[in-house]
């Protein structure tokens, strides 16, 4: 099979295109390496924007299959710029649903689902706080009725491969990299729930996926966890660490449970990898300095594009 997967050389990205390497399908990478410096893994790379339809149609003609990771990650970075962010998370992908009559496999947010206090399923009502959440719901909007199976991720975390850029914006990774540089956790409220997967379980999810038939939309998840019960959970992993706890003066719009039972049935996702493995990755490249500077703007989207001033922006 013949796959496409725009944005391979990101966080997800690098771990899907791990798992593909030795799958016997053929494989091309197209990014534009926003983040990166290089790309060095041994697959077919084209550099490139997502907005540039020329070098993308003659790729969509080769391709059977598209794994559209390509996006402006994350409520600050969209934020910086609505029109940009609608123009990358929306439009560029109802003009792939317009353009490729192929396999699509589309990365979208529990997000989505906004601030509500029930566990939540692929029929529950969405109700998207941020432009993030909002122009991902929209774009799946654009895929219905073609050969697309959309995933609604849960925060990620852990590492993914070991050449891509980490991101250390995401509530787990964060958490350790704060335990590791300060010995303090600030956890404000700490009742919020955020739905947690491990970044190979999410690429695995993806990998086992691109040759069925199944389509529609599926939650993915390993557990619904509190903030507070996962700042003492990455206390067991850093014994000396101090968890300092505040009431929260606003309500936080990312507090959401979900279930995962239409994966589990439908094509039984079992996640392998637990929140305690997550931590142990990250605690290893902050531990031994395999991260020279975790304060560098490139492992955090916001802050990165707020900057550089990218042509994103």
């Amino acid at each position: 099979m013949k796959i496409l997967i725009v944005g391979g050389a990101g966080y997800i990205g690098g771990a899907i295109t791990d798992q593909l390497m030795d799958s016997g399908h053929d494989i091309k990478v197209y990014d534009t390496l926003l983040y990166e410096e290089s790309y060095r893994k041994p697959v077919p790379f084209v550099y490139g924007d997502l907005r540039s339809r020329e070098a993308l149609l003659p790729l969509l003609k080769w391709a059977d299959t598209v794994v559209w990771l390509a996006a402006l990650v994350g409520d600050g970075a969209c934020a910086l710029n609505p029109d940009v962010a609608e123009e990358i998370n929306y439009y560029s992908v109802k003009w792939l649903a317009d353009n490729f009559h192929g396999r699509i496999v589309f990365m979208s947010t529990c997000s989505v689902y906004g601030a509500q206090d029930k566990e939540l399923d692929e029929q529950s009502p969405t109700n998207p706080l941020s432009v993030y959440a909002s122009t991902k719901l929209a774009a799946e909007k654009a895929l219905e009725g073609k050969n697309a199976i959309i995933f609604r991720l849960g925060t990620i975390y852990g590492v993914g491969d070991i050449f891509s850029r980490i991101r250390l914006d995401l509530v787990v990774n964060i958490l350790v990299v704060k335990a590791h540089t300060t010995g303090v956790i600030r956890v404000f409220g700490g009742d919020q729930f955020r739905p947690l997967l491990h970044v190979k379980d999410a690429a695995r999810a993806v990998v086992d996926n691109i040759g069925t038939s199944h389509t529609g939309i599926y939650n993915l998840h390993r557990q619904n966890v509190r903030i507070i019960d996962l700042a003492y959970q990455v206390r067991n992993h850093f014994p000396d660490l101090v968890i300092e706890q505040t009431e929260m003066s606003f309500q936080d719009a990312r507090n959401y449970r979900v279930k995962s039972d239409k994966a589990i049935a439908t094509f039984g996702f079992k996640p392998q990898y637990s929140i305690d493995d997550g931590i142990e990755e990250v605690k290893d490249l902050v531990i031994n300095n395999r991260i020279k500077d975790v304060n560098n703007p490139r492992f955090t989207n916001q802050v990165f594009l707020e900057t550089y001033k990218t042509h994103l922006l």
